[in-house]
Formats: structure tokens, sequence, C-alpha cells
């Protein structure tokens, strides 16, 4: 029954990135400004939900209980996650939905490679996420339970489908043809499951820093929200269209959660 869970649990945020690279074969266009803003907000609304209902909370009830400064795991795990993240962002060579210039070390890569890579960066944190919520489930020395973090999985596959066309789509544009820009879409999401697995393989030597891990992982992806994400969505014409976006995936991540 428990592999069955981690199993649902890993497949489930790889298939929201398949169907939403998948979108290459359905539509025959360049996806409009004004749609990829609300998706790029939608998925910084799912990711700041996750971060704070899944993550930070469950992180804070754990100490509490656990260690005698009950704001520390939270406060230290959340700022480790932060510069990780920065860390990866300032060396590995990647580049941003609409830029021209890429970031991180300098590079001869592809700009079709790159801009997968600059996907896979923040797919990685989430990856962790659900792999921590998971081995924290299926552990029983937590308060998350497998619905939690079955939850979790599904409100990551949310946001991984527009992460999915946001890649794919506009390759196909590029020139790039359908199946390599679903290819490449596909490969994007890999790091997710990768990440997942990990974390659940070192879990059992790492339990006593679980909170800092919950935390960690909130860090991560509230780094890839108000790096990227929110900041290309709010970029030219039409800002309040990825805000709205951000309320709706926030509320959405929010009652999934709770429910």
């Amino acid at each position: 029954m428990m592999n069955d869970t981690i199993t649902i649990g890993l497949l489930i945020p790889f298939i929201g990135t398949l169907l939403g690279a998948g979108m290459v074969f359905l539509i025959r266009h360049q996806m409009s400004g004004r749609f990829q803003k609300f998706l790029l907000g939608f998925a910084s609304g799912v990711m700041i939900a996750a971060s704070v209902w899944s993550l930070l909370i469950p992180s804070i009830e754990v100490s509490s209980t656990d260690y005698r400064f009950a704001w520390m795991p939270p406060a230290i795990g959340f700022l480790a996650g932060m510069a990780f993240l920065l860390i990866l962002d300032t060396i590995i060579p990647h580049l941003h939905l609409n830029a021209t210039k890429p970031e991180g070390v300098k590079s001869k890569l592809q700009r079709s490679t790159m801009r997968v890579f600059a996907i896979s960066l923040h797919n990685f944190p989430e990856g962790m996420a659900v792999g921590v919520v998971l081995a924290g489930a299926i552990s029983g020395q937590s308060n998350i339970t497998t619905t939690a973090a079955l939850a979790l999985s599904i409100g990551i596959a949310i946001q991984n489908f527009p992460e999915g066309a946001i890649i794919s789509l506009p390759l196909y544009s590029d020139g790039v043809s359908r199946k390599k820009s679903f290819l490449y879409g596909a490969l994007s999401g890999l790091v997710e499951p990768i990440a997942a697995i990990l974390t659940i393989i070192l879990i059992d030597t790492m339990m006593p820093l679980f909170p800092y891990l919950l935390a960690f992982a909130a860090g991560a992806m509230i780094y890839v929200v108000v790096e990227e994400l929110i900041p290309e969505s709010q970029n030219g014409d039409h800002s309040n269209i990825g805000t709205i976006g951000v309320a709706i995936g926030f509320v959405l991540m929010m009652i999934l959660d709770i429910m």
C-alpha cells in the first residue's frame, strides 16, 4: 500500500508536466502573451500556497513539539532553501522565458537547452517538496497524512501543466518540431521525480532534520516564485492578468490542501 502511495505521489506531478507539454499537439499558433501571464501567475499562486500549507505550517507544528525554540528549524530551513536556489541560479546556465540574455556561467549550450534548464531549476525544489512530504507521511513520525501528501502532489501537477505548456509552445513557435518541443517539455519534468526519489532515499538518515527539510523545500520554492515567476508575469502590459492568476492558483491550492 505504501509503495503504491509513493508511486502515485511521484507520478502525478510528472503527468501534469506531460499533459502541459502535450498542448503543443493541440495548439497550432503561438501562446498569447495574456494567457502566458495568467499561467505564470497561476503557477506562482499554487507554489506560494503549497509552501505555506504543505511545508511551512507542518514544519512549525513538528518544531513546536520537538524543539525548544520552535521558530528555529522553519527559519533556518527556509533561508537555507533560498540560499541553495540562489547558488544554483548563479551556477547553472539557463535562459528564462522571454529573456534574451542567459544567466549562470557562460556556456555554448543551445537556447532551447537553456530554457529546459530554467524550468528544471524550479522543478527541483518542487520534487524535493513532494519527496519530503511523502516520506514524512510514510514514516509515521510526523503529523502529515498520506492524503495531505497526495494533495501536494496534485497541486504540483496542476501548476506543472502550465509549465509544460510554457516550455513546449514557445519552442514550437521558434521553429522546433512538435515532437522535439514535447520532448523538451517532458524532460524538464523528469527532475521532479528524481529529486523526490533522492529525498525519500535519504530521509531515514535525515529524519531528525525533518522540519528543516520541510522549510528548506518551502524556501527553495518561494525563491523561484520571487526570482522568476512573478517578475515574468508582471513584465509589460496587462500585469493584472498575472495577479489574477496568482489569486486563483493560491486559493485552489489552499482549498485542495484543506480538503
